[in-house]
Formats: C-alpha cells, structure tokens, sequence
C-alpha cells in the first residue's frame, strides 16, 4: 500500500499543505525546523493514532489553532488501485473525529490499520537504551499493526489499569498488616479479573510476536552490521508462564501472581504485576544491548528493529508504508547503503534529510523541497 495524497490543516507548522506522493521512494529535503519530518508524522498518525514525537495529541493542533487536520488517499498496491480516504480531526480540549471514505466512524480508532506504517527515526535508539516502557511501546505497536482490532485491547487494559491503581491508592495506609477489607477484596477481585483477562490477551500477542520477529531481527542486523552480528530478543515477566501457554492459561498465571502480590500492591498503591511491567530483553551475543552495546551496534539493533518489523509485516502479507526520518545522517557510509539497498523495493520509502547528499543515490525517486511553510517539487 502506498499514500497518493497528503493533505493538512493547522497540523504543526503548516496553514495547509496539499502534496501528490505516489509509490515508490519520495524524499523531502529541509533544513532543521522547516517541518520535513511534520510530513511523515502526519502519515504515521493517520496509521496508528500516535507519534513517535510526543506522547500528547496536543502539539500537532498549529499555535493559535482550535484543530488540525490530516488527510491522505491511499491506494492498496502497486497492482490494486483500490482507493481509502482517511482523515483525522484533532480537537483541543475534545475529542477527535475520524472519517473513511468521508463518512463518521463511531470510534476514531477504527481506522488504525486501514494504513500501515514502519517508522524508524533517531527516538528508535531509546528501545535500545532507554527504559522498557520503551521497548514495550515498540512491542505493542507491532502487534497492533499485525492485528489492528488489538488497539481496543490495548486501551481497554489500559482503562482497567487506571481503575485498579485508583482502588489501590485509596485503600493505601488504611488497611492494617497491608491486607484490604472484605468489601474492598471483593472490589479487588473483580478488577483482578478484567485485569487479567485483558492483561492475558496481550501477553499472548506479545509473546506470539516477539517469537515471529526474532528471526527477521536476526537476520536484518546481520545484514546491517559488519561484526557481532548475533541479534536475539527475549520477553522477560515477573510472572511465571509455563511454555506454550494459552490464553486462559496466561489469564490464570496472572491472577495467581496478582494474589500472591497484593499486600505489596495494596501497601504501595499501585499494580505491581501485568504486561505493563513486563520488558524485552535485546541481546549482541551473549551480553545485553542496554548497557553494553557501542553506539553504533546501537544505532543498527534499532535499525534492525524496524526492518525485522517490515519484514514480519511482509510475512503475514501487508506491505506497509515504510518512514526513514533523519536516520541517514547518524550512520556511516557502510550503513547507509546497506540500509538503502534493503528497503529500496518497498512500495513507498518515505525518508526525510537535512542534507539531500545523505540519502544514497539507490534511493532515488521524487523529491520535494521543504522551506518557510512550503513543499515544492525539487527539480
């Protein structure tokens, strides 16, 4: 699949923007601060209702704007010419409103998966440094691109969560030797229950994903990096999980370890077992990425990531749109043509750079020159 169209309203630095893509390799070209990478964050929101910039919705409305708007046409292949139009409103102080086709949908997020992206940009290095609320983050937005109807899983634990950690706190310091009144364990149980149940179904596609990943993982880094190319990745939990476990299985392991908690959880006020607490541990050999590996094993772990995750996309038969934002500028010259060779046959590369000259020649397709608000074909 492959945007055709992009078109925005008040989004970031742009009064509007009406830009033809197409497939193939499209390239924007800026200096810093010019709104290059606005571009392709736009695509990225239109695909998963995020950004890999912020974590809020509230910056992409421009200053002084009430909304913002994102629109793309978007076609299904190189050989269906089938055609979506998807848009997005982001409202300050309300709640979005999505469109297909023109018409309302009911819930915004029942367009995620109508676009697939793969996004690698210089954040990515913090799935490799930073803290496993990172890693998990990457984690599930693969397993939502696999499975698009996993986003209201995912929200609802996350629902469920806020809720629980609310009870939590309130019975913090009252209950005597950390153990909650009859009432209050009842509560506990319920939400224990929902907990669980929605905690289990996302454990399940982690697991089910991270072991369909390993190999594309694997075989991407080896292909990116000249030494130490054994690349591994390994779920690590808390809670003790039998081999091959299924879903019901998962959701029993999880109330058993909820229990076994709950005084530590009652007495700290907070949900101390769950997916939320869970980690992906990366691995160069035998020692662990995070602490161990060089800047530049790094840079191409995190690159790894992204291409495995294409891959893994291309194995269950979706091509998604793949996003390069400003990454050719932090590899070398070895780097940056493997990359460019790997990803130079997707059906749309959209790759942003401050300087053209980064972006290797195997890459070459329509580019565009960004400055001072606009976007104008580069001759």
């Amino acid at each position: 699949m492959f945007v055709d169209h992009l078109q925005l309203v008040d989004f970031r630095s742009y009064t509007a923007v009406d830009v033809a893509l197409g497939a193939g390799v499209v390239v924007f070209v800026g200096a810093n601060g010019q709104g290059k990478t606005n571009l392709v964050e736009a695509v990225e929101y239109l695909s998963t209702l995020g950004s890999h910039r912020v974590a809020s919705d509230v910056p992409l409305v421009r200053a002084g704007a009430e909304r913002a708007i994102a629109r793309a046409r978007v076609q299904a292949g190189l050989e269906d010419e089938r055609q979506l139009q998807l848009e997005v409103e982001i409202s300050r102080g309300k709640a979005n409103r999505a469109r297909l086709n023109r018409s309302p949908v009911r819930r915004t997020r029942e367009i995620v998966g109508v676009l697939r992206t793969v996004v690698f940009s210089p954040e990515d290095l913090a799935v490799v440094k930073g803290d496993p609320s990172e890693r998990r983050r990457f984690l599930d937005d693969l397993v939502v691109s696999r499975w698009p109807r996993m986003a209201g899983v995912r929200a609802d634990y996350d629902r469920v969560l806020r809720q629980r950690n609310t009870l939590l706190k309130s019975l913090s310091g009252r209950s005597r030797g950390g153990s909650p009144g009859a009432d209050a364990a009842a509560t506990l149980d319920v939400w224990d229950s929902h907990l669980a149940r929605h905690g289990a179904e996302l454990v399940e596609a982690r697991l089910l994903t991270l072991a369909d990943l390993v190999p594309h993982l694997a075989k991407a880094y080896a292909d990116i990096a000249p030494t130490n190319s054994d690349a591994s990745a390994e779920y690590v939990t808390a809670v003790e999980l039998a081999p091959d476990a299924d879903r019901e299985a998962l959701a029993v392991a999880l109330t058993d370890a909820m229990t076994a908690r709950r005084g530590d959880e009652v007495a700290r006020g907070v949900s101390l077992v769950g997916p939320h607490r869970d980690d992906v541990l990366l691995s160069l050999g035998v020692l662990p990425a995070r602490g161990y590996a060089s800047h530049g094993e790094s840079w191409s772990l995190a690159l790894a990531l992204r291409l495995g995750s294409l891959a893994l996309l291309r194995s269950d038969g979706v091509e998604p749109v793949l996003v390069l934002d400003d990454v050719f500028a932090e590899l070398d010259a070895t780097r940056r043509q493997r990359l460019a060779s790997m990803v130079s046959g997707a059906e749309q590369v959209l790759v942003t750079a401050a300087v053209g000259g980064d972006v290797p020649d195997v890459l070459d397709g329509r580019r565009f020159r960004v400055a001072n608000g606009e976007v104008t074909p580069d001759a």
